[in-house]
């Protein structure tokens, strides 16, 4: 599918205004960002300051810096169509538009860890056929997985230890979080608040 038709029929329709990005980011922090509430300067860059993710796909070895929203634009239509093609299916290159609510954490994370290098992102959206294909081979692969929504992004830092993005990311209060030291990665997804190991 095309990155346009995909945003375009993205069941996610979020407002994009500027004054709605503001209230959503503070409604993220008041239902348990817990560390953000505890930093109010990086509660205020994240309302007042362009909101910047940076990854790296080891899948397809490619790495996206994108500033995805301003305070002045919203959320800026282009970047989210370069953030959603870099985290497309890397077995077939379907795409589709990412929820905007699991950037956000992303980016809180980033926020949170102090960390403006690379996030290493080792699966983003799965197309149905994939995870079909993923469920055959392990029990980890739920069959009704956020990643088939892009939803649930599976992070790790290159440098740090995946301990401190699962408490991290639990901080935040918001959506799912998986932790898989052995695997060496963090589930996160703007699902329900739930956690597992």
């Amino acid at each position: 599918m095309r990155i346009d038709a995909a945003l375009e029929n993205n069941s996610q329709n979020v407002e994009t205004s500027p004054e709605w990005n503001r209230r959503g980011f503070l409604k993220l922090a008041a239902s348990g960002l817990g560390a953000l509430a505890l930093a109010p300067e990086i509660l205020q860059a994240s309302v007042r300051r362009e909101r910047y993710i940076a990854f790296y796909n080891p899948n397809t070895g490619e790495t996206i810096r994108q500033v995805y929203w301003t305070p002045r634009e919203g959320y800026i239509r282009e970047s989210l169509k370069e953030v959603s093609w870099g985290l497309r299916d890397h077995h077939n290159d379907q795409v589709r538009a990412f929820d905007v609510n699991v950037l956000d954490q992303l980016y809180a994370l980033q926020l949170q860890l102090g960390t403006y290098s690379p996030v290493h992102v080792i699966s983003g959206y799965r197309s149905p056929t994939t995870n079909s294909m993923l469920c055959e081979r392990s029990r980890g692969v739920a069959r009704n997985s956020y990643h088939i929504k892009a939803m649930a992004l599976d992070v790790r830092l290159p440098d740090g230890r995946v301990s401190d993005v699962c408490r991290a990311a639990r901080a935040l209060g918001a959506g799912g979080v998986g932790y898989y030291p052995r695997a060496n990665f963090v589930h996160i997804d703007s699902g329900p608040v739930r956690y597992w190991s």
